[in-house]
């Protein structure tokens, strides 16, 4: 049997990095790849290890408007993210923290 714990992060960014090879729009079109390397590297260099996961996830069903960002459990969702926009949702990261 599966043993259920409680999850040990106060938040966990999800960064959608699904690739479709060209066939269709995919969040990895847009560099999500970069977005999700630059979050973990926030999240490190800020010292929330302990407090906040990131991980890579494959497609959320909002490719069209990709790259896609979840922050759960809070579900704060951000689309059409761009590598500009890391600070914005580190920002609210640090909200969440406070």
């Amino acid at each position: 049997m599966a043993e259920q714990k409680e999850s040990p992060y106060i938040c966990h960014i999800f960064v959608c990095t699904n690739d479709r090879g060209g066939e269709r729009k995919s969040c990895a079109d847009q560099n999500s790849p970069l977005i999700s390397k630059t979050l973990k590297k926030e999240v490190g260099n800020r010292g929330w290890k302990k407090q906040v996961r990131v991980s890579q996830s494959g497609c959320m069903g909002l490719c069209g408007k990709g790259p896609n960002v979840m922050i759960y459990p809070q579900k704060i969702w951000f689309s059409e993210v761009s590598i500009d926009d890391v600070g914005q949702i580190v920002s609210q990261i640090e909200a969440i923290l406070d």
